[in-house]
Parts: structure tokens; C-alpha cells; sequence
């Protein structure tokens, strides 16, 4: 390393460059990370919160995929699903969208209903909402007692819980009943449930099968939610391409700067200096620029990042964590140095008769 130290102090502006380029990538990739998993969050964290094995949604047509939207399950539907072998618990879980009213304060909201008991966050009676503290806040600041009007009825708020978000709007839950009553008004003919939340999934395919509908688990639970996909699949696409553009900066960074020194290479190899050892000095200067100028733009992302967390809210959806900080910061390194390897290739092969005039 002892000639990447110098080459560094010789040629600072050029690596000073570079070091900021990867900076200014770094901070794109680490905002985009931020903002990626805060419109996440905020498509999928009420049904996260449900803590579900399986969603059970209703087939599409036409062999298109499954989604929360177009989905709806009958009670003929369910009762065969939960009669399939080892399925001891699904719950009907209806979801509808819509807006509420206090006064002259309006919101737009989703609504979540299930029985209650089968979630912490269903209220106690019929007649009787939870809402989110986002909802709260539109609603003229509605408090425990408060009454609402959704759906042409009029709800008391139960209590006012931390946001959860469905598709970029924050949930209110009502019972079962109450949004079934609801999803009546809206066309939907003897509503049953939008879905049914399986914590214990048993021969999933067989009750599948009997009933005509479709189970799904993990990502490809949260990925029905069509928000969701879309959001998350743009902007990892962006992110992807930022990270490949920062190794071929880098790569072309190097190619370009070690055919520059090929003279000086082939000079330490007269001398004796083994390639192994400039292998080892040309990728250390190379993760020494990449560790300072991704650390740079992690620091502006974290700092600016938790300004954006402490001030914004829910206006701009910023989620500061180690996987939009940490993890980006270790693929950029890491992709930065495939890029450099490609300027191995010079190293190895400069002839050292070239530094003794034998090309002349």
C-alpha cells in the first residue's frame, strides 16, 4: 500500500473527484433506500401489523395476479377454505376506502373490519371506529368519545392509535359488520370479506382448491398490494442502475488512470515489486476513495435523513434505518470494487522491458 498512499497524496484533486462523485452517488442510492422503504411502509403496515402465515384472496380472471383490490370472498368461500385439513384460524378481514367527515374537516381513509377479538386494534362494539392519529389530526383533531361520519353513518371514535398505512392512506377499524354494511352502499352485492388472515395455514392447496380462491404468504402477500409493487419495483429498478453506474465510474476510473502509469508499473516490476502485491496496492487505494466517498454520502443521507424524520412526518415518507444506510453503503463498496477489478487486467499484464526500453 505503500504506493497507493502516495499516488494519493501526489494526485489528490483527481481522487478527491472521484471520492465525491461516489459521495454524490451514494447520497442518491441512500435517499431512493430512505424513500423506497417509507412508501412502503406506507402501503403495507396495517397489513403487516395483522401478523398473518397466509392471505386467502379471490382468484382473478383472465389469469391476472392476485390483489387486495379486485378481491372479494364469499361466506361459501370461507367456510370451505377453513374446512380444508389443519386450518385452525381465518379470519374474514374486509378492506374499503373512502372519507370521512367531522364538521367541515374531511379525510380520506381506509377502512379495515374484522370480528372482534381476532386484532388489538378492532373496537369493542359495533357503531364504534379506531382511528389513526393521521386521521385524528383531518379530522379537526378527533378524540376518544368524538363522532365521525363515514359511509353516511356516524361512528364514535373508540380510541386514536399510531398510524398504520394501507396504499398511502392511514386505516381506521371498524367491526366486521359495520364494513360490510359499508361495502353494501358501495355496489358490492351481499359483501362478505376481502380477504381472510390465516395464522395457521394447514393444506393450504387443498382449501385453495375447494373454495376457488388463492392463498399467499410473505412478500407475496404484501406485493398483492398493488401500491406496493409498483412503488417498490420502480425505484429499486432506479436504485439498481445508480449502483452499476457507480461501478463503472469507478472501473473506467481506474482503467483510464493505470494505463496512465503503466511506465511507473512496469518500473516496479524491474525493481522486483511482484504483480500480487500491485494487485493488493491498486484495490487498496481503490476501496481507500470508495470507503471515503461513500461514508461522505451515507453521513449527508443519515444527517439530513433524520431531519426529514424528525420534521416532515408522513408528508415526506423517510424511513432511517441500517438497511437504508448500512446495507447500501456495503453494495456500493462492493460493487465499486468489481468495477476496479476490471482495471486489474492492465496491472498484470504491463511488461516490466518496458520500463528498461525495450519497446523502443
Amino acid at each position: 500500500m505503500f504506493v497507493a498512499w502516495r499516488d494519493l497524496k501526489f494526485a489528490k484533486g483527481r481522487f478527491a473527484l472521484l471520492a465525491v462523485v461516489v459521495a454524490l452517488i451514494t447520497l442518491l442510492v441512500g435517499f431512493l433506500s430512505g424513500l423506497t422503504a417509507g412508501l412502503g411502509s406506507q402501503s403495507i403496515s396495517a397489513v403487516q401489523s395483522l401478523n398473518s402465515q397466509q392471505v386467502v384472496l379471490s382468484t382473478p380472471s383472465g389469469g391476472n395476479k392476485v390483489n387486495f383490490t379486485g378481491s372479494a370472498i364469499t361466506e361459501a368461500q370461507a367456510s370451505k377454505w377453513k374446512s380444508a385439513s389443519g386450518v385452525t384460524d381465518a379470519q374474514p378481514l374486509g378492506i374499503g376506502q373512502g372519507q370521512a367527515q367531522v364538521g367541515s374537516s374531511k379525510a380520506s381513509i381506509a377502512i379495515f373490519g374484522m370480528n372482534q377479538g381476532s386484532s388489538s386494534n378492532i373496537p369493542s362494539q359495533n357503531g364504534h371506529v379506531v382511528l389513526s392519529e393521521t386521521n385524528a389530526s383531518q379530522l379537526g383533531n378527533a378524540q376518544t368519545g368524538s363522532t365521525i361520519e363515514f359511509g353516511g353513518r356516524l361512528f364514535i371514535v373508540e380510541r386514536v392509535i399510531p398510524d398504520l398505512w394501507y396504499s398511502h392512506q392511514a386505516v381506521a377499524w371498524t367491526t366486521l359488520a359495520d364494513w360490510q354494511q359499508y361495502a353494501s352502499t358501495t355496489g358490492q352485492n351481499d359483501p362478505y370479506a376481502t380477504a381472510l388472515i390465516a395464522n395457521s395455514t394447514g393444506d393450504s392447496q387443498a382449501g385453495d382448491a375447494a373454495a376457488g380462491v388463492t392463498s399467499v404468504g410473505g412478500l407475496a402477500t404484501l406485493l398483492a398490494i398493488g401500491s406496493f409493487s409498483s412503488e417498490v419495483g420502480s425505484l429499486g429498478m432506479i436504485i439498481g442502475m445508480l449502483v452499476v453506474i457507480s461501478a463503472v465510474v469507478i472501473g473506467a476510473f481506474f482503467t483510464v488512470w493505470i494505463m496512465q502509469r503503466s511506465a511507473d508499473i512496469a518500473v516496479l516490476k524491474a525493481l522486483g515489486s511482484s504483480t500480487k502485491a500491485l494487485l493488493i496496492d491498486t484495490l487498496g487505494q481503490a476501496f481507500i476513495v470508495l470507503t471515503v466517498g461513500v461514508g461522505l454520502g451515507i453521513l449527508i443521507t443519515t444527517g439530513v435523513g433524520a431531519l426529514l424524520v424528525e420534521s416532515a412526518g408522513s408528508t415526506i415518507p423517510f424511513v432511517l434505518s441500517a438497511w437504508t444506510t448500512l446495507a447500501p453503503a456495503i453494495l456500493l463498496i462492493a460493487t465499486g470494487l468489481v468495477g476496479a477489478c476490471f482495471a486489474l487486467r492492465s496491472v498484470s499484464k504491463t511488461d516490466p522491458l518496458t520500463a528498461l526500453g525495450a519497446n523502443r
